[in-house]
């Protein structure tokens, strides 16, 4: 109960506060690549229950993997800033408030690949997906860690999905609001460093041209 209160409240101060960035990033997404500026891709959340996980739309289309690769050609140039900045998370905090995810917690999967979990990795699906938690901190972009010329979903099966759900198993056997308070924090921290890092991207970009 208070894991919700706290949900709803962060979710509803956060849509509140963020409201012009995400008008703004929305308008740009639409400019940038006409189109639904938001992409809802199908996820797993508690007990294997299906939800539509809101996100800015980073790529031109979604025909293909659904694993992102290395340099993937469908990824618009907002985009890839988007998705390095995290920006493109952000419609998240409605899933938040609408009780599909929660603010620390296992990574979102998609079904397809959930439905290759082993039976002990099924635990991650006891409790909700998370706007962020020890995978979301650590995993970075994960599309450079995919070499090019692969399967990238054949990959990621098999050199990165067993050892991201060994963390999330591990941190569930330790959870406590203390701890999840530190990756709330070491979040922040990292999205500020990335923001600052990366914020001159698009700029950049536009000289290129």
């Amino acid at each position: 109960m208070i894991r919700r209160t706290v949900d709803i409240v962060v979710g509803a101060i956060a849509l509140l506060v963020l409201s012009p960035l995400l008008l703004l990033t929305a308008l740009a997404v639409a400019i940038d690549s006409p189109g639904n500026p938001f992409f809802r891709g199908c996820r797993a959340g508690k007990g294997g229950r299906t939800f539509r996980m809101w996100k800015f739309r980073t790529m031109a289309n979604r025909a293909g993997s659904p694993i992102t690769a290395r340099n993937d050609p469908r990824i618009t140039r907002l985009g890839r800033f988007l998705r390095k900045t995290k920006l493109d998370e952000l419609p998240q905090f409605i899933n938040l408030l609408a009780g599909d995810m929660t603010l620390v917690g296992p990574r979102p999967e998609a079904p397809d690949l959930v439905a290759h979990y082993t039976p002990e990795q099924r635990a991650v699906l006891a409790v909700k997906p998370g706007l962020t938690g020890p995978v979301q901190l650590l995993a970075g972009e994960e599309s450079e860690s995919i070499p090019e010329g692969v399967d990238p979903r054949q990959y990621y099966l098999e050199h990165l999905m067993e050892r991201k759900l060994r963390r999330d198993l591990d941190y569930l056997s330790v959870r406590k609001p203390l701890s999840d308070a530190r990756i709330v924090i070491q979040t922040a921290g990292l999205l500020l460093r990335e923001w600052r890092r990366h914020s001159c991207l698009p700029r950049r970009d536009l000289s290129r041209r």
